[in-house]
């Protein structure tokens, strides 16, 4: 075990350990640690000023979750656009997981939409789960308010698969796509343009929502 594994050991919560292993079924829990996030979030911050993380981030792939979650909080840290995307580019092949892959964007992503977008259509079109679950996610995140664009909604609902962790994420975004840009993604559900799998799921994370409204949750349980 190396040192740092050591130390992401003495934050272990054995109980958490139990309960979020089963929320990330697909990853062996031997390979769960079992640390909160607040806890590995201030552990990443100290962590991220010492020259020991430049070279963990070059040590791929990780064995245990925490290493990965730990290497994507590390890199939303990172400031300088090139550098960063240069690193996400290089650690999304290795994300095997939802929680991991779902981790908060890195900052200097806002700043550079429009560089963005052509990786963010590569990702989407990789055929990798976590990639392409990443890619729509960057979309949902950075592109659903003043610079939403109508193509962008084809991107998404364009990718057909039959992972599970694909197909919700489609229905993520275009139920939160209904809160910001309801116009352009409800003739998606009223045309039945989707899988009858995503439609209805789309359907049940709107009606879900506080940020759809009454009337218009009562439009959409008509549109099951």
């Amino acid at each position: 075990m190396t040192s740092l594994q050591e130390r992401l050991f003495e934050l272990q919560d054995a109980k958490y350990r139990d309960f979020h292993s089963k929320l990330i079924p697909n990853i062996d829990k031997e390979c769960v640690i079992g640390i909160r996030t607040p806890v590995l979030r201030r552990f990443a911050k100290e962590f991220g000023k010492t020259p020991e993380a430049e070279e963990f981030l070059r040590e791929l792939p990780h064995r245990y979750y925490e290493e990965n979650n730990l290497h994507m909080m590390l890199l939303t840290s990172l400031k300088d656009f090139e550098q960063c995307l240069e690193q996400i580019e290089r650690f999304l092949p290795y994300i095997d997981n939802w929680a991991t892959c779902d981790l908060p964007l890195p900052k200097c992503f806002a700043m550079h939409k429009e560089e963005l977008l052509k990786h963010i259509r590569s990702w989407i079109a990789s055929g990798e789960t976590y990639t392409i679950r990443y890619g729509m996610g960057v979309f949902m995140r950075l592109y659903l308010d003043g610079d939403f664009r109508p193509e962008y909604l084809e991107w998404v609902t364009g990718v057909s698969s039959e992972e599970y962790y694909v197909n919700m994420m489609i229905a993520w975004y275009l139920a939160t796509a209904l809160a910001k840009q309801w116009d352009a993604v409800i003739p998606y559900l009223e045309e039945r343009r989707l899988s009858p799998w995503v439609h209805r799921k789309t359907i049940q994370k709107a009606v879900e929502s506080y940020r759809i409204t009454p009337e218009q949750k009562v439009y959409l349980k008509g549109l099951r």
